[in-house]
């Protein structure tokens, strides 16, 4: 046989309880053929023990609830008339009338009296499973047979009211006579109440109902304890803060014990006790989704891969530190403690102690946490005076995180693995406490930080899981519209194949700004951000993405301002990572270029920038893998200009130097002025990053730049007037022109960097030259290390497109969703 307990929200209205009673009617078909029919245990309707507390409470303070009275009665009442024939309904009624006029006179006895004792508070509470178990049995006997049970009579207790203990002999003896005098009929039975050796009701505390079904679950030696809720099981953490959980098909009694001790709601630990001793099942499922397995809770679990079950919590929690000279070596320190607050009645949730004795931090709730302050100080005054102990420290507005799963013990790194994700994320860990069994591991973090530990740590252990990187995207120009288009393209792609899902939860240009917590749309962003209501604004766009508090957070500039630079650092220090196509933050001053890479390191992120140099093509990766593997590079030579690219590939034959520029120009390869390109500045800003990833401390002005052009063409006042000079000059780049040609040599523009020194001249390459065969407007770029001596190490591609330096974005975002 079977135990069915259905918890309040299973029975807290009409329709709820009409899905109770299709489980029960399919229970009830498939055990026609046994004497043995199923006990059904209830609780009260949702928010109805509340709904009593505050009436008991307002009464002994004087106060009119003739109103929540009225209230109470109706919601039961309506019921009834939804659920039950109308020839059927009085008898129901009825009794549940005489259930109020009861509860009315004892609540005006409180008023009376204005006093509410723990005794008369039990009283008061227990009509709510009364109420709800009375109204649901007579609604259940037009489909079968139904008996109500009153557990005070046959749940003895002593007389502790609020938490009464359970006298497991005489009960079990009870239950068992009361289920044989009921053969044949489905018992439906208070949850949550009993009554001491005088009939006076108690109640069970905190979880009573559960307690209720597994005290009869083991008195009759049930096959198995089915708890029905409203979840689809115990999920692997609260899906109210993390979307991605999922439920668990199975938990050991102790992986249950843990999750549940450390937040996990669906049951409460103490009332499992008795089915784990009787090693009886325990199948939590939901009322509104039969259908689902849900999860069994049993002594032995099939084996798992997965290093630990599930994540649970407790918010807002306070810890108090004690520590002092006068704890080292001294026995019996810790039992006066606890034993101190033991007899405060001071639940201590977590306990932590330094290796050296010196101090001892635990964790209470945020009620207890002045009073725990006092006793202590109280208790240890002496000590105090003579300067052995601190006084207490408090540190409150903190949560636990547990990781809970009986694999641990045999999976190295999963330590290592909780701290990694939790450090990389920022956030800080105030208390650590693991049991020898390495069943559980609990950190203390502060509660804002609480949602981000959690959804961080899951990602981290559930591998089967996407990862999800939270993208905060600077800038809406041709990169930034082409990186959106890539990454729309490639959902499935990214989630299949890396394990990896990207929502751009903020987008900002320099007009307006939209932030979702659950990822802008990258098919409509345009018209989301086009109808926002907020205006741009850079520093409200940092604050309000380190305010959203994110897991594998990440900044992306795809801007060429100098505005978010500024920011940068700040950024870094809130431990979210950056990608950025913007080369100014780097080859400006180099202790600047220093702060960011120190800063990123320090705090545990990443700070990528290859499309710094080259758009999409590898050369900030190749240089560092080459270094970081050890090979020692001895020369760069690099043509990292389009613009130069094509001028120098199409200024041949009988081309002059002012038609191949003005075809550039056309063709959109220069910027209005060409001679932004031409100075070399941007060259400079490229061969200035290489210099410095590659280990010297280079400034701008540390980079010789050979000019291409006449003075005359730099010092001109418009463009028309610089085109007007290279018509003027024309024999001057004539002159260069032909003199390759009869050396049969090619004229490039490079970079170079050897010896520490970085320059950019102009140069006549042959046909054994690396650069020699360039063209179109290609990037080259040549690394000679002791490695590649003889034959350089070459990277070429388009250097520039919105459509490479966009993917260089992709592929930087991506490295570092896998880190």
């Amino acid at each position: 046989m079977k135990i069915l307990k259905f918890g309040g929200t299973s029975v807290g209205s009409a329709q709820s309880i009409q899905a109770l009673l299709n489980i029960l009617k399919q229970e009830h078909e498939s055990n026609q053929a046994t004497a043995d029919k199923p006990v059904v245990v209830l609780s009260a309707m949702s928010g109805v023990t509340n709904l009593l507390i505050a009436m008991a409470e307002e009464a002994s303070h004087g106060n009119d609830f003739a109103k929540q009275l009225a209230e109470l009665e109706k919601r039961h009442f309506e019921v009834v008339k939804a659920l039950l024939e109308i020839r059927d309904q009085n008898p129901a009624l009825t009794r549940l009338k005489i259930n109020f006029n009861q509860l009315e006179e004892l609540l005006q006895g409180v008023l009376t009296l204005r006093e509410l004792t723990a005794k008369t508070r039990d009283l008061i509470i227990s009509f709510g499973e009364r109420c709800s178990t009375l109204m649901i049995s007579k609604i259940a006997a037009q489909y079968f047979p139904a008996e109500f049970v009153d557990a005070s009579t046959v749940i003895k207790t002593d007389s502790s009211f609020g938490q009464a203990k359970v006298n497991t002999g005489l009960t079990e003896q009870l239950i068992k006579g009361l289920y044989q005098e009921n053969k044949g009929k489905t018992l439906f039975v208070t949850g949550f109440i009993a009554s001491n050796d005088e009939g006076q009701i108690t109640t069970l505390g905190r979880g009573g109902s559960d307690y209720t079904a597994a005290i009869f679950g083991a008195a009759l030696n049930a096959s198995e304890i089915q708890i029905w809720t409203d979840v689809n099981g115990m999920m692997t953490a609260d899906p109210r803060m993390v979307k991605k959980a999922f439920s668990l098909p199975e938990l050991t009694y102790t992986e249950a014990m843990e999750l549940s001790y450390f937040g996990a709601k669906v049951i409460y630990p103490p009332t499992m006790i008795p089915a784990f001793l009787k090693k009886i099942p325990i199948v939590i499922k939901n009322t509104f989704e039969p259908q689902f397995e849900g999860t069994v809770i049993q002594h032995h679990c099939s084996p798992s891969n997965l290093a630990i079950k599930g994540i649970s919590s407790i918010n807002n929690i306070s810890i108090l530190n004690v520590e002092g000279s006068g704890m080292v070596g001294k026995s019996g320190f810790s039992g006066r403690l606890f034993s101190l607050l033991a007899r405060e009645q001071i639940n201590v949730i977590l306990i932590t102690q330094s290796s050296s004795e010196h101090s001892i931090t635990f964790a209470v709730s945020p009620g207890d946490t002045e009073r725990a302050r006092q006793v202590i100080e109280h208790e240890f005054e002496l000590e105090l005076l003579a300067k052995k102990l601190e006084h207490v420290e408090i540190e409150k507005d903190l949560a636990i995180l547990a990781c809970v799963g009986e694999n641990m013990k045999e999976t190295p790194g999963v330590s290592g693995k909780l701290f990694h994700s939790l450090g990389r994320n920022g956030v800080n860990v105030r208390a650590i406490a693991q049991g020898s069994s390495e069943y559980n591991i609990s950190v203390i973090v502060s509660s804002h930080d609480l949602a981000k530990a959690l959804n961080a740590v899951h990602d981290a252990f559930f591998v089967q899981l996407t990862k999800t990187l939270h993208a905060f995207c600077l800038g809406t120009g041709n990169i930034g519209k082409t990186l959106f288009t890539q990454l729309n393209g490639h959902t499935a792609f990214l989630e299949e194949n890396n394990g990896i899902q990207v929502k751009v939860v903020g987008i900002s240009n320099t007009r307006k700004m939209i932030f979702n917590t659950d990822g802008v749309s990258l098919s409509k962003w345009e018209e989301e951000l086009d109808h926002s209501g907020e205006q741009a604004d850079l520093s409200a766009f940092i604050a309000k993405m380190k305010n959203m508090n994110l897991p594998n957070c990440v900044f992306i500039d795809n801007t060429a301002s100098p505005k978010p630079i500024e920011f940068y650092e700040d950024v870094l220090k809130s431990t979210i990572s950056i990608v950025t196509c913007n080369k100014i933050g780097n080859s400006a001053s180099y202790q600047q270029y220093k702060i960011f890479r120190d800063t990123a390191r320090q705090h545990g992120v990443d700070f990528f920038y290859e499309t710094n140099v080259g758009a999409g093509l590898p050369i900030i990766r190749t240089l560092k893998d080459l270094m970081n593997s050890g090979d020692r590079v001895q020369k760069i030579e690099a043509i990292l200009s389009g613009t130069i690219s094509f001028l120098f590939n199409n200024f041949k034959g009988d081309a002059n130097f002012h038609d191949t520029v003005k075809l550039a120009q056309e063709k959109g390869y220069t910027e209005p002025d060409p001679r932004d390109d031409l100075r070399g500045t941007d060259f400079m800003r490229k061969m200035l990053i290489l210099a410095r990833d590659a280990g010297y401390a280079l400034e701008a002005s540390d980079v010789s730049i050979q000019s291409m052009l006449p003075q005359a063409s730099l010092d001109a006042a418009s463009v028309d007037d610089f085109y007007q000079t290279l018509k003027d000059e024309n024999a001057f780049f004539a002159n260069i022109k032909d003199r390759a040609e009869a050396e049969n040599k090619v004229l490039r523009y490079i970079g170079k960097l050897e010896n520490g020194k970085a320059s950019i001249t102009l140069e006549m390459v042959d046909e054994h030259h690396p650069f020699y065969m360039l063209s179109g407007s290609d990037n080259i770029i040549s690394f000679t290390t002791d490695r590649y001596k003889e034959r350089p190490l070459v990277v070429k591609g388009p250097g520039a497109g919105a459509e490479v330096t966009a993917a260089g974005v992709f592929a930087d975002l991506i490295n570092v969703g896998a880190n």
